[in-house]
């Protein structure tokens, strides 16, 4: 046992090593990592990027985390090479969706000052027309129409009488007018117009990017917008009305009428008179003004002021207005998905 303790101290005194006991008690030294600080800093960095682009766009973390890296983590170059991609794959989904029928959609209304615009885009199912991606189309559809009215030189001095866009007229309006008329704007028209201030491209472009999200065939169906001068007013009523505070003022719903009022004097109650007549339209779907001498019956049913009053049947529309000293001058109705096979043969 001598030999043993005298060994073992002679090779601690000539190593410098320690008893295998004695190094278990030890503390442990420290280990050195070379850049852990800055690595760890890099990857907040992307994971805050890859959050913020994500909450911006609305695309899924892949297609961020994608984006970030073929950019080189440019935030700006990814959001357009998101955008890019998103609307490639659109126009693919749009080209083999085409065809299908849209008979869902939704009526978007939008008032701003003394214009009033009308427009309607078509979905598939009416599951996709409550998506808020969808409703979002349509307030940029309707934005991008109250800009096009609204940088239209000409400001009126009076309300010149159109040919406003119903089932009947629908063809007379296209082969006489050859698809442009004041105050309305079908399909082609419709895509063509630019997206907006915020948004590249045209609204054709938001569309293909609504369908890649949404994976449904979509149309943006038609336009009309209605800018009137002091003396007239713009009644309006949308059925079943929906409205969002993320989507501006726009109001929703599957059926739309607006109502041209003229007026001799503002009264208080026009915003009130405008709704009702609105509402008159869209459920009694006349074709025409027609004149308060008109007698009720025959074929006066279908002009405006003969018709039975939709809220009080006892009396006539136009003796329900006369009293409230405003002239209904014209009038648009709008159905979601009405004249789908006139849409589908165009």
């Amino acid at each position: 046992m001598s030999l043993l303790r005298s060994l073992r101290v002679f090779l601690v005194a000539r190593t410098g090593s320690h008893p295998a006991g004695s190094l278990l008690r030890q503390s442990p030294q420290p280990r050195h990592t070379f850049h852990a600080g800055p690595r760890l800093s890099a990857s907040a960095s992307s994971k805050e990027l890859l959050m913020k682009l994500r909450r911006k766009t609305g695309y899924s973390f892949v297609n961020c985390k994608k984006a970030l890296e073929t950019c080189g983590g440019d935030l700006k170059q990814a959001e357009i090479w998101l955008h890019k991609e998103a609307q490639k794959e659109g126009w693919s989904k749009a080209a083999k969706l085409q065809g299908r029928k849209t008979k869902e959609g939704l009526i978007g209304l939008l008032q701003e000052g003394n214009t009033t615009v009308l427009v309607e885009v078509n979905c598939e199912t009416d599951f996709v027309s409550r998506n808020l991606k969808f409703q979002l189309l349509v307030q940029q559809v309707a934005l991008g129409t109250m800009m096009h009215c609204q940088t239209l030189k000409d400001q009126p001095s009076t309300y010149s009488k159109a040919q406003w866009l119903t089932p009947v007229n629908l063809a007379l309006w296209e082969a006489e007018a050859g698809g442009s008329l004041e105050g309305f704007l079908n399909s082609s028209e419709l895509s063509g117009l630019p997206a907006g201030p915020d948004r590249e491209g045209s609204l054709k472009d938001q569309l293909a990017l609504a369908i890649g999200k949404l994976g449904e065939n979509m149309i943006l169906k038609r336009a009309a917008w209605v800018k009137v001068p002091s003396g007239f007013y713009v009644g309006s009523y949308v059925h079943g009305a929906m409205q969002s505070p993320s989507l501006h003022k726009l109001v929703l719903g599957k059926y739309g009428a607006l109502v041209i009022c003229e007026t001799s004097e503002q009264k208080t109650n026009l915003e009130d008179v405008g709704r009702r007549l609105g509402q008159h339209v869209v459920g009694m779907a006349p074709l025409s003004v027609g004149s308060l001498d008109d007698e009720p019956g025959g074929e006066a049913e279908t002009k405006m002021l003969s018709q039975p009053y939709l809220l009080d049947p006892s009396i006539t529309l136009g003796q329900y207005v006369q009293p409230q000293g405003v002239s209904v001058v014209d009038f648009v109705r709008f159905e979601c998905g009405e004249g789908e096979e006139a849409a589908e043969t165009e």
